[in-house]
């Protein structure tokens, strides 16, 4: 009964989700207060229905209970338990059952948290959330049943890719949704301030903590699938440009533009027409990943379905949701104008410029995803657009945006000297600068990413330290002054300065193992020694084994430094017997400093194996900004200012219960 009580919930969840979407909406129109309460309980009762749906199916797989279609075809009673319920959304019809979980899991904590909302704006906000919700379970339910029977029912199950079956991929998944759909709530906010006709202050102080929450769910999300590809896929990468992997990172770079954007519209009560359309444009840029992912319209690595008439049903969706708001947009916009002005020197032109640079760089990222199938249906050619045009399109912008960042940070509201604003910096300029040509003069003819790499990180790192150092009036006031004033500092300030950092600590990351990576391959013979990058490596053995649900080859290395070892490293190469597919695992000794990475190619017919080893210089640094990023990220969520709200707006006498 389990499936049959899931399907149960989802379509008595359809209904819910359909009243929702209009009775508010109407209440809100015609200020009927009974009609727009009614969108707070709407929005529990739909996601506790998709709850339920969500553990049945959870369920099913856990027992696997292979009569229902998408567990035998996604499951193996041999699987470990985690991927067994992992197993769940690492297809596509549970995952579109996640995707509609965490929809309706936003729309009920705005029903719950939202008390400070104004009634009409909170009522429309929850009608456009449930317009989404009515078109993904509509969806669900008509191309993709989670729960759909077998009749006859096999002894066991297909297994689930051996790919996916990973702890990086456990948790990829629903922190990646919980920022593409966290994007929902601002879309939501979005359309709802167009048809009230009305952007404020109150509005961006709303708006502001639900897209921050989707922008830090969505960098781990974006920094576990990377880390996932790295260790996992055994090809000694951490950014592939793949389709999938752009899918998300388009929305957060206008995700992040549109966090800025807010700030302007918030103290100053600015850029509330562009605010709106980076709103439309972050959550459009997550509707055109689901659409990527789900359509097999363009091929990937590690998309979910290859299935035309799903693809037209997402087409439909995305041209309704982006037509119709960018139209709503065209025809409400010129309400939104503000009369306030700003000097070319100020905050508001330094946020201004970060928003372009960003929103072009989701842009090229964009041009360079949908070219190819562009190509292909207008010239009729087959095109492959790889990582040497992303990284000469993209990364001017990502060194224009490191470089204005801690100028900003520094610019006071409208108007500004930049002399004065930048006299703090100077110092922290000549230091960024030394240490890359220090890096330059020390490596002897290296490629010049590291150096520029370098000098950009120290001055993002160090330029959020001396934002804070400024504000705490260090070197002016003393020791307990600058304590104080730094514990007194709103934590919104901690946040942009940590994030800020973080991304420093990425662009460090990135440049130094782009730059001084090592790599050797070769075939080795049990016994063999040799040397990688000042570390000798001695292939000791090979050893059969037996896991839960695969065989494997694991070959034994140790890696030794002036000839004391340093690591054992057991790379090996699996074979998943059901779906009959091999899988690389790396071995890799991390550290703060590098990583010795291992790869353990096939038998070859001369003897020997095909052995590849990397010496990655500060990999690590790559998440780890990625980490102190979130970080940020969640100290300006816990701001004072949004975790109190703001008054309430004053309800229109005129408002009365509908007879």
């Amino acid at each position: 009964m389990t499936a049959e009580i899931g399907h149960f919930a989802v379509v008595l969840a359809l209904a819910i989700a359909l009243v929702q979407a209009v009775v508010p909406l109407v209440g809100a129109q015609k200020r009927w207060t009974n009609w727009m309460d009614l969108a707070s309980p709407a929005a529990l009762v739909q996601f506790f229905l998709i709850l339920i749906a969500f553990s049945m199916l959870t369920q099913a797989f856990v027992t696997s209970d292979f009569s229902v279609r998408l567990v035998a075809a996604n499951s193996h009673s041999a699987k470990p338990m985690l991927y067994k319920v992992t197993g769940v959304w690492g297809n596509h019809e549970g995952s579109m059952l996640l995707w509609v979980l965490i929809l309706s899991f936003y729309g009920a904590l705005v029903a719950l948290f939202g008390r400070n909302l104004p009634a009409a704006l909170k009522a429309r906000v929850l009608s456009v959330q449930s317009m989404i919700s009515v078109a993904f379970l509509a969806f669900l339910i008509f191309t993709s049943n989670p729960f759909e029977r077998l009749l006859d029912v096999p002894l066991d199950g297909n297994d689930l890719n051996p790919l996916l079956q990973d702890p990086g991929l456990a948790f990829h998944p629903p922190f990646l949704y919980l920022g593409y759909v966290g994007l929902s709530m601002s879309f939501s906010f979005a359309v709802a301030a167009l048809i009230e006709g009305r952007v404020d202050a109150a509005w961006a102080r709303w708006v502001r903590p639900w897209t921050l929450l989707a922008w830090i769910n969505l960098t781990a999300g974006i920094a576990l699938g990377s880390w996932w590809a790295y260790y996992e896929l055994g090809w000694g990468g951490w950014w592939f440009w793949d389709p999938v992997e752009n899918a998300s990172f388009m929305p957060w770079l206008v995700a992040a533009a549109l966090l800025h954007s807010a700030i302007v519209v918030e103290k100053r009560d600015m850029l509330k027409s562009w605010t709106i359309l980076l709103a439309i444009l972050a959550f459009s840029f997550s509707l055109i990943g689901t659409f990527i992912v789900r359509s097999g319209v363009i091929t990937s690595v590690h998309a979910f379905a290859n299935d035309p008439e799903r693809g037209v049903f997402i087409l439909g969706i995305l041209t309704i949701a982006i037509g119709g708001s960018l139209t709503l947009y065209s025809v409400r916009a010129a309400r939104l104008s503000s009369p306030s002005m700003f000097s070319p020197v100020s905050r508001e032109s330094a946020l201004v410029l970060n928003n372009l640079l960003l929103v072009v760089a989701a842009a090229v990222v964009f041009f360079g995803t949908i070219w190819p199938l562009v190509a292909e249906l207008a010239l009729g050619k087959k095109l492959s657009v790889g990582a040497p045009f992303f990284n000469l399109a993209f990364t001017p912008f990502m060194i224009a945006l490191a470089m204005i960042l801690p100028v900003g940070a520094m610019l006071p509201w409208k108007r500004g000297n930049l002399r004065k604003a930048s006299k703090p910096l100077w110092g922290v300029l000549a230091l960024s600068v030394a240490l890359g040509s220090l890096v330059w003069v020390m490596q002897t003819g290296g490629r010049m990413m590291a150096p520029i790499g370098i000098t950009l990180a120290a001055w993002l790192v160090l330029g959020a330290a001396a934002d804070l150092a400024t504000r705490a009036r260090l070197g002016k006031a003393g020791p307990a002054e600058v304590l104080r004033r730094l514990g007194n500092l709103p934590r919104a300030d901690w946040g942009k300065a940590v994030a800020h950092a973080g991304l420093g600590l990425t662009i460090f990351g990135v440049a130094a193992v782009t730059a001084w990576e090592t790599e050797d391959i070769r075939v080795a013979n049990i016994g063999d020694s040799y040397s990688v990058a000042g570390y000798e490596f001695r292939f000791d053995a090979v050893r059969k084994a037996q896991g839960k649900n695969y065989s494997f080859d694991q070959g034994v290395f140790t890696a030794l430094k002036e000839g004391k070892a340093v690591a054992e490293l057991l790379p090996e190469k699996r074979f998943y017997p059901v779906q009959r597919m091999p899988t690389t695992e790396a071995a890799i000794d991390s550290g703060l400093t590098r990583d010795l990475y291992v790869v353990l190619g096939d038998p070859q017919p001369e003897g020997g194996y095909a052995v590849r080893i990397y010496i990655k210089p500060f990999a690590n640094w790559i998440w780890l900004g990625a980490i102190v990023m979130s970080l940020g990220g969640v100290l300006s969520l816990t701001d004072r200012r949004y975790r109190v709200g703001v008054a309430r707006r004053k309800t229109a006498p005129a408002a009365v219960a509908a007879e």
